[in-house]
């Protein structure tokens, strides 16, 4: 690509950013139309590490450094958390610029430079996570975040450059850009290390191998000398939870179900004929990087919820981008320039739904209702600028079977398959779940404990939440987890423990006290209400 071509392409990069990043601003405050736990969540996670914790070492997490960094950073200086999300997105959009300028340019002639650099500068701005339910949420942004890095490091690997090769500076950034995989959501480090290997190995690129193992490995080296060694293996630990949990090792559709049911097989044809029609074209390097790369891509998809298949823009790309020329047939007698083009745009009309909500989303949160909002922090005032809904944080419904012992339905309890009710110190607990008041249930609950005389204390919940140090005066239990997925983090590091009465999260509370009783830990009670019951941990 020639110097001005460049130049204007660097240009509507900084543009995009400017706009997509600058809408949301005008605003005066973020805007969430639903994920208001999974913002709680994330709210929790800054904060934390905005007080100077590291996760893994500090709390569990399996949500990496860099996912959180850039958010705590703007918090640190001073911004509100929502303000300090949206300046984070444009900060990752901002650091990314240059390495898709360098793809871009590179790898890429005509309109595609500035579809591939568009699409990526939307996967760090949009205000959804996908899908192609029309809403405003913040819900992970890591995702979006590790696409964006992906689809840097991909195109690096997979395509030859177009001008004069810099294996060096392409080896640093798959490097790099790995390396930000590892930190901010390992997963698609996982997934996509395979086939970005033999990309690099079959096209004999020792150079850039070289570059990106000096890259990464300085990447990891200074993570060490920043949190030390023991992070690794606390790392290493959080993972090992997760995948060893009941609750989010996979939360969505089966793996199985992720390629071939009706709302996913199209994309997944797609995906085959593409590696088919490249190795037919001769394109034999990228077609078996792109078939080794398959299974990854399905990976990514099912464990993220939604199970959006975001590298279907990614496959459009390369299918548009190896097409060879006019004239070249298959044995079937097709033109393979006519079948790459048809597979392209099935994959772009196959995620277009998903790119097009992600595209709306800044416009979107410019034209919110900012009518009837309230802060989803309210006991922080200087983090008023992360709003939602009144509606949605203090609307509380009792959900609990009608097939008790009793009830109308009892006759077909054993028919439906329940869990049995969870136990505390020898006492069935009641079988019921609330849905929705999130900030409500916090809100009672930290004013009971305070007005009791447990101000101060760290407090951890048998529930999917422990956020209290953030609803009142009370400590962060370090150790523990912001969002729940099994064992007993921080237990040992907890003063008392709210047993919920209606939990939020029923079969996590039930997972939570059999993990106690399993442990030998004694629950001395010290206080009991309508809402909670709560107990003092005595370990083994």
């Amino acid at each position: 690509m020639s110097r001005p071509r460049t130049a204007a392409l660097a240009a509507y990069l900084a543009l995009l950013i400017l706009v997509l990043g600058g809408l949301p601003l005008l605003k005066g405050a973020l805007y969430l139309e639903k994920h208001e736990g999974d913002t709680l969540h994330l709210a929790e996670l800054v904060l934390r590490m905005a007080r100077g914790e590291w996760p893994h070492l500090d709390f569990m997490t399996p949500i990496g450094v860099l996912a959180i960094a850039p958010i705590a950073a703007f918090v640190r200086a001073g911004a509100g958390i929502g303000h300090a999300i949206l300046y984070a997105q444009i900060l990752v959009a901002a650091v990314l610029l240059l390495p898709v300028l360098r793809v871009a340019a590179s790898r890429m002639t005509g309109i595609w430079p500035w579809a591939y650099g568009g699409f990526v500068m939307l996967l760090c701005l949009a205000l959804v996570h996908g899908e192609a339910e029309s809403s405003v949420s913040i819900s992970m942004h890591y995702n979006r975040w590790a696409w964006a890095a992906s689809y840097v490091v991909i195109p690096l690997a997979l395509l030859a450059a177009t001008g004069r090769p810099r294996p060096w500076l392409d080896g640093a950034l798959i490097g790099l850009g790995m390396a930000a995989l590892v930190l901010t959501k390992v997963t698609y480090f996982a997934a996509f290390a395979p086939g970005v290997a033999v990309a690099l190995i079959a096209r004999r690129q020792a150079t850039m191998i070289v570059s990106a193992l000096v890259a990464g490995l300085a990447v990891a080296a200074l993570m060490t000398v920043l949190a030390g060694p023991a992070f690794w293996s606390a790392y290493l630990r959080d993972l090992l939870t997760v995948a060893a949990g009941e609750s989010r090792a996979a939360p969505g559709e089966s793996f199985v179900d992720v390629i071939v049911a009706p709302l996913y097989m199209g994309g997944s044809l797609a995906l085959v004929a593409t590696v088919i029609f490249l190795r037919q074209a001769g394109r034999t390097v990228e077609g078996l990087s792109l078939l080794v790369l398959m299974p990854g891509c399905f990976y990514v998809a099912y464990q993220n919820f939604g199970n959006d298949p975001q590298w279907l823009y990614l496959l459009a790309l390369l299918a548009f981008v190896l097409r060879p020329a006019p004239g070249l047939a298959n044995g079937m007698g097709w033109d393979l320039r006519a079948a790459l083009t048809v597979t392209g745009i099935a994959a772009l009309c196959f995620g277009a739904p998903s790119a097009i909500n992600l595209a709306f989303s800044p416009w979107r949160h410019l034209a919110a209702d900012a009518e009837d909002t309230v802060p989803l922090l309210p006991r922080l005032p200087v983090h008023d600028d992360l709003r939602t809904p009144a509606a949605r944080l203090y609307t509380v419904n009792l959900k609990e079977p009608y097939d008790r012992p009793g009830d109308p339905f009892a006759t077909f309890r054993d028919l439906a398959g329940r869990e049995d009710p969870p136990v505390l110190n020898g006492e069935t607990l009641p079988e019921c779940q609330i849905e929705g008041g999130i900030s409500g249930w916090f809100e009672l609950v930290a004013d009971d404990l305070a007005a009791a005389g447990y101000g101060g204390s760290a407090i951890l919940g048998t529930d999917l939440y422990s956020a209290y140090w953030m609803f009142g005066d009370f400590e962060p239990v370090k150790g523990a987890a912001p969002w729940y997925y099994g064992g007993l983090p921080g237990a040992e590091n907890a003063d008392y423990i709210v047993v919920p009465i209606c939990p939020m999260a029923f079969a996590l509370r039930s997972q939570m006290l059999k993990a106690f009783e399993e442990g030998g830990w004694m629950l001395r009670e010290v206080r009991r209400t309508a809402l909670y019951i709560l107990v003092e941990p005595v370990a083994p």
